[in-house]
């Protein structure tokens, strides 16, 4: 524990950098609404980040973008985590957050006893949403690798991503979660998997949910501990947590973005973005 709080304090010492980073490269933010006819024609709302250079790159045909899906908490905005989208862009990395739940869905209602509590209808509907964004995103920025994407999520959004990695895997390169609750954590090994837990008392962790230490050594995933709450991790949470998480996620991807980073498409090697602020990783026990 003393390490772990350490490592955090070691972080936080970053403050500003990889915003820093993310405006030196000034990357856009936009959002394009795609309709699923399947569905009602339902609205999916999908807000876009990417580096305007490597934007630009793409659509001259010279890379193809690696994408990265992140998904939201239950009740909150596709929006409000620009903090991780940026550090994503900031790499070359297209980021596409899907809009999951719509103020006309009814409220999500815990079912004890029933799997995933009774969200399993909550998390195939951000699947569909997802499958939808990128089947659409295709019409928009061709020039992106949408066969594998790393997918990020909080809370719900985690729950999401661990689903979408067990159901799809190989259409995963990577998963980072931020204290998914209900949805066990993919323990095959095909890709790896860095998951930040909170300390709240209010946002208790499924049993069976986290794997053991064992099973994470041979699975390659990295749990990390943290001191932070369950919703200190979107924009709205204090900096020294977004601050403490950039640092540790631009750490993982250093050691794991050799094989995704932007590809180069003509005969030259392919172009991989020099690494940007890190820090030590420490695991935590489950």
């Amino acid at each position: 524990m003393k390490r772990g709080i350490a490592v955090l304090v070691s972080v936080s010492a970053l403050c500003g950098i990889a915003y820093f980073t993310a405006s030196k490269w000034a990357i856009k933010h936009e959002t394009i609404t795609f309709y699923d006819t399947s569905r009602d024609n339902r609205p999916v709302p999908v807000d876009i980040a990417v580096r305007r250079d490597k934007e630009m790159q793409a659509n001259a045909g010279m890379i193809t973008l690696p994408v990265a899906v992140i998904n939201h908490g239950n009740t909150v905005k596709n929006t409000e985590y620009g903090f991780l989208a940026n550090i994503f862009a900031a790499r070359g990395y297209m980021v596409v957050s899907p809009q999951h739940d719509l103020p006309t869905d009814p409220p999500m209602v815990t079912k004890p006893g029933e799997l995933y509590v009774g969200r399993l209808p909550q998390i195939l509907r951000g699947v569909a949403n997802i499958h939808l964004a990128m089947q659409e995103m295709k019409k928009v920025q061709p020039n992106a690798d949408y066969d594998k994407v790393t997918m990020v999520g909080h809370s719900m959004g985690g729950d999401i991503s661990m689903y979408f990695a067990k159901q799809y895997p190989d259409e995963v390169k990577k998963v980072v979660t931020l204290d998914n609750l209900r949805v066990p954590f993919v323990t095959a090994g095909k890709f790896k998997i860095l998951s930040f837990r909170s300390t709240d008392p209010q946002f208790k962790t499924d049993a069976g949910v986290i794997p053991t230490d064992e099973e994470c050594e041979k699975a390659g995933i990295q749990v990390v501990k943290t001191e932070f709450q369950h919703n200190d991790m979107r924009d709205t949470g204090p900096d020294v947590a977004k601050n403490s998480i950039q640092g540790m996620l631009d750490k993982f991807l250093s050691a794991t973005d050799s094989e995704i980073a932007p590809v180069d498409t003509q005969s030259s090697p392919p172009k991989i973005l020099e690494p940007g602020p890190v820090a030590l990783m420490a695991p935590a026990k489950s």
